[in-house]
């Protein structure tokens, strides 16, 4: 079994299956970003997954107003450039290499931690936190970070993962580590975000958020696999109990 795992894990590149000498990286490491740096818009790479998620948020996007500014938290690489054009788009994220690709695809980059984000209060038409808040040990100051820079009536958009167990299976046990969706080590189980808490959380800052739980749609996921779709749709589903949207607007 231990060849087995050694083989899997060889084919797809996991982070924690390191060469000798390179340091071994934890659960959540922000390291793992950058020795994945060229994998961020490779059709088939690493951050595949990212790319399906971020065509879905933008869904909930609506169209800007002249001048409107739109920051998103944890950007990454800018996957959400493609779909939001028209917006100031303004991202955050620690990722020297991401933010400098982000910039490439006309995102305006501040490399700052989405607990402390150096902007004004009330900047932003829209922030958006796709899969970000799982990966945070301080949900409540992320959310309250996130509200911050909203101006009144303003869209909060977010996208995450729900701190049960059947998330721990499925985002780990099987899009992690059975069928590579995701790079494996990308997250710490123990950060699932509970979805009461970040509802009343939100609503503290004047945030009334709704949630629907979302899933890659199946047929399009065994396109995919057999290369006759170059990407996956992600359709709504009745539990919000693996991955869940959200989006509310700021109280005027």
């Amino acid at each position: 079994m231990t060849g087995t795992r050694e083989r899997f894990d060889a084919a797809h590149g996991s982070p924690l299956c390191q060469p000798a000498g390179r340091p071994h990286l934890e659960p959540n490491d922000p390291e793992l970003y950058e020795r994945l740096a060229d994998q961020w818009w490779m059709p088939r790479g690493r951050f595949v997954m990212l790319h399906w998620l971020a065509a879905a948020r933008a869904q909930l996007i609506p169209r800007p107003r002249p001048g409107a500014v739109l920051v998103d938290l944890g950007c990454g690489a800018g996957l959400l450039a493609p779909h939001i054009r028209g917006y100031h788009h303004v991202g955050v994220d620690l990722s020297h290499e991401a933010l400098r690709q982000a910039a490439k695809h006309g995102v305006q980059p501040i490399r700052a931690d989405v607990l402390a984000v150096p902007l004004p209060n009330g900047r932003a038409d829209v922030v958006v936190a796709g899969e970000i808040l799982e990966h945070v040990a301080d949900l409540p100051r992320a959310v309250a970070e996130a509200c911050r820079l909203l101006r009144p009536g303003g869209l909060l958009v977010l996208d995450t993962l729900a701190d049960t167990a059947l998330c721990r299976l499925v985002a780990v046990g099987v899009a992690e580590r059975l069928l590579g969706l995701a790079p494996r080590g990308v997250h710490d189980p123990s950060l699932f975000v509970d979805r009461k808490a970040l509802v009343r959380e939100c609503a503290r800052h004047g945030v009334r958020l709704a949630l629907r739980g979302i899933r890659p749609a199946l047929l399009d996921l065994l396109a995919w696999s057999a290369r006759l779709r170059p990407s996956v749709r992600m359709v709504p589903t009745a539990t919000t109990a693996v991955l869940f949207q959200g989006a509310g607007r700021k109280k005027g």
